[in-house]
């Protein structure tokens, strides 16, 4: 049936997509075949043998759905007590599962409602209105919500928590911060724990509320905690783990550090702050420090006293292993993630509501990696690092592991 179908496709120049084009043939030929073997299945005999049953077939009705392959005219079998369900169309759909996933996908690379529409047309000859469009990418909310709220590990050797800020428009347009959660397993894989749409500016008290909401869910401790440095944090993430440990990311101290400077002087203070975060101890930090004070104080003090108020959530990962350091010194494991977020968000420009940017953000996260190639290169950056946690934070990570054996 193919080869025919093909011969005929060239004998008559049809085209490979779009409607009546070859691929939509065989999507007929193969739904259509579908729906009589269900009518088959539910009758309990086939076509003419009816044989004295009570129910019987009673003709087909004409429906178009959208496909892949674009729209597809086909005919739905009937019977006479009108009884039967479909199961590969079902009765009032109007699209196929994969047409669903190829708009949650574009959604997901932050397309509007209306490009995705222009897309559609453009590409399958399909007319699909924004409102429907709405309505397939709200589906994931029933989703969205239940892996908000599912439960998590008891232990995680390390948390990356970090703020993405995006455009609301409530009233007037005003930035709103969506918190992120990045948590390492003991297993070495990446678990994004969560998003969480804040009121104003990226606050201490409202991470308060998010870290104790990831303890609710079962996350009784955690090593580490990599953040920036704002003010007050360090104090939240103790009151919800007490022997947390909480580490300043390096490469915020040094953006913040060239905000004070001239850029002609970048260069130099960086060549000059690297021995302090690179040091074997915190004493040789201490005392790289002191030999960058003496030579740009006089110029940069607003840098030294950075630096300075930093310096106890800065010192921590000078204390472990090196494999350790490499892992914990930056946020740069949850910056890649931010940066796919901020792709997503941009090109949508501002949301109408907080729930329509939480929907673009979590798209974009549920799309990342589609082929595990990164999770795979993800674990094996941290193995060597986990038999480091292992020895450092002894005993810590045994009530995870007894679950995960369990």
């Amino acid at each position: 049936m193919v080869r025919q179908l093909a011969d005929r496709a060239r004998a008559e120049g049809l085209q490979l997509t779009g409607e009546g084009g070859l691929l939509a043939r065989l999507t007929k030929v193969v739904i259509e075949s579908a729906l009589e073997g269900e009518m088959d299945d539910h009758l309990g005999y086939g076509k003419h043998e009816r044989a004295g049953r009570s129910n019987a077939r009673n003709g087909t009705r004409a429906k178009k759905v959208l496909t892949e392959a674009g729209p597809v005219e086909i005919v739905v079998p009937r019977d006479r007590d009108a009884s039967f369900e479909p199961k590969i169309v079902k009765k009032r759909q109007r699209r196929l599962s994969g047409v669903d996933d190829l708009v949650i996908s574009l959604s997901a690379k932050g397309l509007t409602t209306g490009e995705i529409s222009a897309h559609l047309a453009e590409i399958y000859g399909a007319e699909v209105s924004r409102d429907t469009i709405s309505v397939i990418t709200d589906r994931v909310l029933d989703g969205m919500a239940d892996w908000q709220s599912r439960p998590l590990d008891s232990v995680y050797p390390v948390l990356f928590i970090d703020c993405v800020n995006v455009k609301v428009r409530d009233g007037s347009v005003a930035n709103r911060p969506i918190y992120v959660a990045l948590a390492v397993t003991v297993d070495g894989t990446r678990d994004i724990l969560g998003l969480w749409a804040g009121d104003g500016g990226e606050g201490a008290k409202y991470w308060m509320r998010v870290l104790a909401e990831i303890k609710n869910r079962g996350t009784q401790d955690v090593c580490i905690v990599v953040c920036d440095g704002l003010k007050g944090l360090p104090e939240a993430i103790t009151t919800v783990w007490p022997q947390a440990v909480t580490q300043t990311c390096i490469v915020h101290l040094l953006r913040n550090s060239f905000r004070y400077a001239s850029r002609r002087d970048w260069p130099a203070i960086a060549r000059d702050l690297k021995p302090v975060y690179t040091a074997v101890s915190e004493q040789a930090a201490l005392d790289a420090f002191a030999a960058f004070a003496e030579t740009w104080e006089a110029k940069y003090p607003a840098i030294v006293r950075l630096w300075t108020n930093a310096w106890t959530e800065f010192t921590p990962f000078l204390a472990f292993d090196t494999e350790i350091r490499k892992i914990i010194s930056t946020t740069n494991a949850i910056e890649s993630i931010n940066s796919r977020i901020r792709r997503a968000v941009n090109a949508r420009g501002h949301f109408p509501t907080e729930q329509a940017a939480l929907k673009c953000v979590y798209l974009a996260l549920m799309s990342l990696d589609p082929t595990g190639a990164g999770r795979k290169r993800w674990t094996a950056r941290w193995k060597i690092a986990l038999q480091a946690f292992e020895i450092t934070f002894e005993g810590r990570l045994v009530p995870k592991l007894l679950t995960h054996t369990s």
